[in-house]
């Protein structure tokens, strides 16, 4: 993607299901995002929350770079284990079709519908369930809409910190 890699991001959501062999239709403009050197090659690794998340390659060689530091730290052991045991490197079929792997699968609790969300430089993959149940706990009563309210006036803070600070690398996963 050359210069515009650091400008790029995913966004927006739609919904897809599992067919009987456990492949989901990526959206072509994610699928867009995802080439790097004019390949179609992305990570699919367990997200944050209960999702899955899809990596662009450059992206997750970054984050492989920053735990490499980190590996010999004890605590951090399991979820290494973990994190580097269900990476699974991936690419679409003609069709733009992704193969979910079971232990994934399984490991989010996706049953055959989900939701595909672009979320800045990863996309996650949704249990629809799970995806429903976290908006409407954001959007339904007035007691959630107050915590909407308060990350949301965190998060717009940060783009009025100054560039060295927001330039320092931020925790990943």
């Amino acid at each position: 993607m050359g210069d515009s890699s650091d400008t790029f991001f995913f966004s927006g959501s739609v919904p897809a299901k599992l067919d009987e062999k456990n492949r989901f239709v990526l959206p072509q403009s994610m699928r867009y995002g995802l080439v790097e050197g004019g390949k179609l090659e992305f990570t699919l690794a367990l997200g944050l929350g209960g999702c899955l998340a899809i990596y662009r390659k450059s992206d997750i060689e970054k984050i492989v770079e920053k735990f490499r530091a980190k590996q010999h730290v004890g605590r951090y052991q399991k979820f290494f284990t973990l994190f580097f045991s269900t990476l699974h490197h991936l690419t679409c079929d003609k069709l733009g079709r992704v193969v979910l792997p079971g232990v994934l699968k399984k490991a989010v609790k996706i049953d055959k519908s989900l939701i595909i969300a672009g979320v800045m430089n990863r996309i996650e993959i949704w249990p629809q369930e799970k995806y429903e149940e976290n908006l409407a706990q954001f959007l339904g009563d007035s007691k959630d809409v107050s915590l909407l309210e308060e990350l949301a006036e965190e998060a717009y803070s940060l783009l009025q910190e100054s560039p060295e600070k927001a330039s320092q690398p931020c925790e990943v996963v």
